[in-house]
């Protein structure tokens, strides 16, 4: 299959708009996870070695080093969720009447699920990190700060939605309850931070 992250923006944009079924929101919440990841990053690079925040330098770089393995598996997921979709579209075309149907269609929910799932706890962890980089980083860059934990929302958010899409249809009603369970109260929790950050930076100017 070939690698979505490495279109141009112009590509991957025409991609989206056409009836193309890959990628889709998943891969999108992906891309905007890992650009919002990049904003922290870029507010880690202008506070770092500054003598201003020096009290915060160890913290800042220890942020700055988790935010780049976030970013990069954030990437990654560009195409994972494109991945992890093709086989579920193939299951759907199994005859209704063939044995094995039920069983395929249930595995492939799974794996489909598991994508976005991974983004939206990798999200959820990026947006603890952006707060400390609001909290901490060069006053200069803050509104860079802002600007990712919105984008770092809007990604969750299309990560939860892509979850959901795939457990209201498993047979595993106990197993899609837990990842629901998971989903709704964090969702809950980080889209308020991520509204949290923004605001306090916002009411700043």
């Amino acid at each position: 299959m070939e690698e979505f992250r490495n279109k141009s923006i112009e590509e991957f944009s025409d991609l989206l708009a056409s009836r193309a079924s890959v990628p889709g929101g998943g891969g999108a919440s992906a891309l905007v996870s890992a650009l919002g990841i990049a904003l922290g990053s870029m507010v880690g690079e202008f506070t770092s070695g500054k003598e201003k925040y020096a009290e915060h330098e160890e913290d800042i770089r220890a942020l700055m080093k988790r935010a780049e393995e976030l970013r990069k598996e954030a990437l990654s997921l560009v195409d994972g969720d494109a991945e992890a979709f093709m086989p579920l579209a193939d299951a759907y075309s199994i005859p209704k009447d063939d044995p094995g149907r039920e069983e395929i269609l249930e595995k492939c929910l799974r794996d489909a699920a598991a994508v976005p799932l991974r983004l939206f706890d990798l999200t959820a962890e990026a947006l603890d990190i952006m707060g400390e980089f609001a909290e901490k980083g060069s006053r200069m860059i803050v509104s860079d700060a802002a600007t990712g934990a919105a984008l770092l929302g809007g990604a969750l958010r299309g990560a939860a939605v892509n979850v959901k899409v795939n457990t209201r249809l498993m047979k595993d009603r106990e197993y899609a309850s837990e990842l629901e369970a998971h989903i709704d109260g964090t969702l809950e929790e980080y889209s308020m931070k991520a509204d949290e950050i923004f605001s306090d930076v916002y009411e700043v100017f």
